[in-house]
C-alpha cells in the first residue's frame, strides 16, 4: 500500500516537473512573480482567481500572485480577441521554512527563519487564523499611528 502511494507521488512529481518545463508559471502561495508577455496584451483571463491573481502592467509585464494551492491558467488576448498566450499557473506551498503543528484537527503554521513566528497559511484552524490576523491588523494600525498608545490625554 505504502509503495503504491509513493509511486503515485513520484508520478505526480514527474508530471508537475514536466508541466513546469512547458511554459508553466510556478509561484508559491503568498508570493508574486513577474512574467514578460507580448507587449500588445489587452485582456487577461484567469481560470480560477482563488488560486492566482494576475494583473497587467505596461509593456506586457504581468504580476502573478499565488493565492491558493493548485493549478489554473491565464489567457492573454490582444484587442482583436486573438489569443497570444495560454499558460498554466502552478501554485505550491511556501518557500520559507514552515513548521506545522496539529492539535487534534486544529492546525497552526509558523515561519522558522531563524526563529519561529506565527504565519497565517491556508488550512490553518479558523481560531488561529483569525487571532493572528487580528494581531497583525492591530500592529499595523499602531505602526501607522492610528492607535492611542503613547498619546497624551
Amino acid at each position: 500500500m505504502l509503495a503504491g502511494i509513493a509511486a503515485m507521488l513520484m508520478l505526480f512529481a514527474g508530471l508537475t516537473t514536466a508541466r513546469a518545463n512547458d511554459d508553466t508559471i510556478a509561484v508559491s502561495v503568498d508570493q508574486a512573480k513577474l512574467v514578460k508577455l507580448p507587449g500588445r496584451v489587452a485582456t487577461l483571463v484567469v481560470g480560477n482567481p482563488l488560486i492566482a491573481d494576475v494583473t497587467l502592467q505596461s509593456g506586457g509585464m504581468i504580476v502573478v500572485t499565488g493565492k491558493g494551492y493548485g493549478a489554473t491558467n491565464v489567457i492573454a488576448m490582444d484587442r482583436g480577441g486573438d489569443i497570444l498566450v495560454d499558460r498554466t499557473i502552478l501554485v505550491g506551498g511556501p518557500a520559507d521554512k514552515v513548521v506545522t503543528i496539529y492539535r487534534g484537527t486544529d492546525r497552526e503554521s509558523y515561519s522558522c527563519m531563524p526563529t519561529c513566528e506565527r504565519r497565517v497559511t491556508l488550512g490553518d484552524s479558523e481560531k488561529y487564523f483569525r487571532s493572528t490576523m487580528e494581531q497583525a491588523g492591530s500592529l499595523s494600525k499602531e505602526a501607522a499611528g492610528g492607535g492611542t498608545t503613547g498619546k497624551a490625554n
